[in-house]
């Protein structure tokens, strides 16, 4: 359900950009799209997460700033912040904190060596960089349409991507045994393979926005700023 909410400015600013081709009007309704994010979560939980802060923040200042220089460079660097933020906050966890972020995201559902839990959060931080190298060219690139496409259907495919990149490396390194007995003390089995996949599929975003912060990545700034 939260993910859903997340998804709807972001659904809301392609279906506008496309029935007016108006890039302005459909950044107006973005930002529209997520304060009224903001005021459900609110409604909801009577509070509001870190995560949810960042993005709104974040939207509110290139939104602002796109609507108030005319020009629509603001809100295409949008996903690129995020994006590039999530990359920080994993390799600051790394190298400058006492917690490996990912690891304490889902540590929970997986038990690992320390030394695939370090591997794990480098390559999701390169994931989020080239997530925001990605939107730059196409921003630069491309046209206008073809970079509102890529923002509601490219983070998505570059975070599925890197679940299965995940899920493949984990089960070669012999750390997930897809084809476990159900109830064997230390093995996962099919059921939680597939909960974890989805707990990672729906941790980024978004919402964020779809395609600015994969599923892993909004959890990771929520933790980040929670702390």
């Amino acid at each position: 359900m939260k993910q859903l909410i997340e998804f709807i400015p972001v659904a809301l600013f392609v279906v506008v950009y496309f029935s007016t081709r108006d890039i302005y009007l459909a950044t107006g309704v973005l930002m529209v799209g997520i304060v009224i994010q903001v005021i459900f979560e609110y409604w909801k939980d009577r509070r509001i997460s870190k995560q949810t802060q960042f993005i709104f923040w974040v939207a509110m200042l290139a939104g602002g700033a796109t609507l108030l220089f005319q020009d629509e460079l603001f809100i295409k660097w949008k996903p690129t912040i995020v994006n590039w933020m999530f990359c920080l906050a994993l390799l600051a966890s790394q190298y400058l904190g006492s917690d490996n972020l990912l690891k304490k995201l889902l540590g929970g559902q997986l038990e690992l060596p320390d030394q695939v839990w370090r591997t794990l959060n480098l390559g999701w931080s390169a994931g989020f960089f080239l997530a925001g190298v990605l939107n730059l060219l196409v921003a630069y690139l491309f046209s206008t349409d073809i970079w509102v496409t890529y923002k509601l259907v490219g983070g998505l495919g570059i975070t599925l991507t890197y679940i299965i990149v995940t899920m493949v490396y984990l089960v070669k390194g012999g750390h997930l045994k897809l084809d476990a007995q159900p109830g064997k003390p230390g093995e996962a089995d099919s059921t939680e393979t597939s909960s974890t996949a989805s707990q990672a599929a729906t941790t980024k975003l978004d919402e964020a926005d779809s395609n600015e912060a994969s599923p892993i990545a909004s959890r990771a700034a929520t933790t980040k700023q929670d702390d």
